[in-house]
């Protein structure tokens, strides 16, 4: 981990103003926020351990447990609701026995429910890694998930 982290540390100013962009290329690297790599990026931007708990908490992008190899993101803001978001939830979670939150026993998915991922032209819609899908149907969902390259 340490190579790691310090090829990632190269890459910044060991400064309070660094911290954000430290956390978010250790999660890039690891997926999420070990806890040994957040105390290294306290003692490299000069701040207490406390401080990057208290970022790191406040902002939902940073994952504090290793995700699946594939993250669903299902949408649930007010176009993606009205239009049948919460079907599509409950179709995602039954198909792949998680909730939001949870990755599956065999580490292939991390689902989370968003607030609005900004397609809601497209609504109701989710995104599986980097690829959105707009008008979401439920008996569509498993194509989706198979064809998310896991």
């Amino acid at each position: 981990m340490k190579e790691q982290l310090d090829q990632i540390f190269s890459r910044h100013h060991g400064t309070r103003d660094a911290l954000i962009p430290v956390l978010q290329d250790i999660q890039a690297e690891y997926g999420y926020l070990p806890p040994e790599a957040m105390e290294a990026a306290a003692r490299f931007c000069r701040v207490a351990p406390v401080e990057v708990y208290g970022v790191s908490t406040f902002y939902a992008q940073f994952k504090f447990s290793p995700v699946g190899r594939n993250l669903v993101m299902v949408c649930q803001g007010t176009a993606c609701h009205v239009m049948g978001g919460a079907r599509v939830l409950e179709e995602v979670q039954s198909r792949l026995g998680i909730r939001p939150g949870q990755t599956t026993a065999d580490g292939r998915f991390t689902l989370e429910t968003v607030a609005c991922i900004g397609a809601c032209a497209l609504a109701p819609a989710m995104v599986v890694n980097k690829d959105t899908f707009g008008r979401v149907k439920p008996e569509k969902i498993m194509e989706m998930l198979n064809g998310s390259g896991s």
